[in-house]
């Protein structure tokens, strides 16, 4: 049972982590959006998972951030600007689509950036 907490506590804070960190350098630094790549690989060296739950923990920071942000900036501008972007991509207006697709990219993005920390972690 306790071996089974300290995996919740970990995968917790590695979300927790990761995504203050990636909304850290996000705002706070000139580099570009995928910086948080950076952070990510940082966060899964530095907290040990298994490489699947590393995935998943990064892959849900960054993809629960993205949608995050995504629907504040949205709400700000009343979905005007998100709107005209889903009616130039393949995605019939629906800026609510356009939130969900980049919150994707985001995860995977994200996950992909902290199973690699977890690998490079693995081969030390």
């Amino acid at each position: 049972m306790k071996n089974k907490i300290t995996i919740n506590i970990k995968f917790i804070t590695t979300i927790l982590v990761a995504a203050l960190l990636a909304y850290a350098i996000g705002i706070y630094s000139i580099l570009p959006w995928w910086s948080f790549v950076i952070t990510n690989v940082i966060v899964a060296i530095a907290i040990p998972q298994k490489p699947l739950t590393s995935f998943f923990s990064g892959a849900l920071a960054i993809g629960l951030l993205w949608a995050c942000l995504s629907m504040i900036i949205d709400q700000s501008n009343h979905h005007i600007l998100s709107t005209k972007v889903a009616t130039i991509l393949p995605l019939k207006g629906s800026y609510i689509t356009l939130i969900i697709v980049t919150s994707i990219i985001g995860a995977i993005v994200g996950g992909l950036a902290s199973l690699t920390g977890s690998f490079a972690r693995k081969t030390n």
